[in-house]
């Protein structure tokens, strides 16, 4: 791994865990094993650096979400795999978490990659319960775009509350909540 790849890993790994004003510079480099002229050398500083590794997280994230989201099954199915696939729970999102981050928010590009995510996840979910509802396996007063919006909301108030409660049950109960209230409205 490069010196810029191992900047970006190294800031990437640190927002998730200590978020962006938990973050020096130094901090970066030190992790990366990079000095400060390699960094400046391949970005023009924190905020850049940021920016390229929150991008990366996020198309990561969606990679991933769009390869089970894409996956052969119904739409139910394809969505309980997206829902159920292995994740760190109580290090909670990583793009998640940067809402929380007042810096984050506060600045147009890096809040740009996280705010899109969260557009495209629910942009895609819609299209995955849109093609349910094509295909008949749901019912025909599902909203596609309330049902996508929800669902983004119990997976991420499930990280927040497995985080609060340092146990990852009130996740899963999230994830099953939502998932039967989607079975509810399948047809059989």
């Amino acid at each position: 791994m490069n010196t810029r790849e191992r900047l970006v890993e190294s800031a990437r790994a640190l927002l998730w865990e200590r978020g962006y004003v938990g973050t020096s510079p130094k901090t970066i480099q030190q992790r990366a094993d990079a000095g400060q002229g390699s960094m400046y050398h391949h970005f023009s500083g924190k905020e850049d650096l940021a920016h390229a590794a929150i991008r990366r997280t996020a198309d990561e994230l969606r990679a991933a979400a769009d390869a089970q989201l894409s996956a052969p099954g119904t739409a139910v199915e394809r969505i309980t795999a997206y829902l159920c696939r292995e994740r760190d729970i109580l290090r909670g999102c990583p793009i998640g978490r940067l809402t929380q981050d007042p810096d984050v928010m506060a600045t147009p590009a890096l809040r740009a990659p996280v705010e899109e995510t969260f557009a495209w996840l629910r942009a895609r979910l819609a299209a995955v319960v849109r093609e349910g509802l094509d295909r008949g396996e749901l019912e025909s007063t599902v909203d596609p775009a309330s049902t996508a919006a929800a669902i983004v909301a119990a997976l991420q108030g499930g990280y927040v509350l497995a985080r609060a409660a340092d146990t990852t049950e009130p996740f899963d109960q999230a994830v099953a909540g939502i998932l039967a209230l989607l079975g509810a409205r399948t047809v059989h």
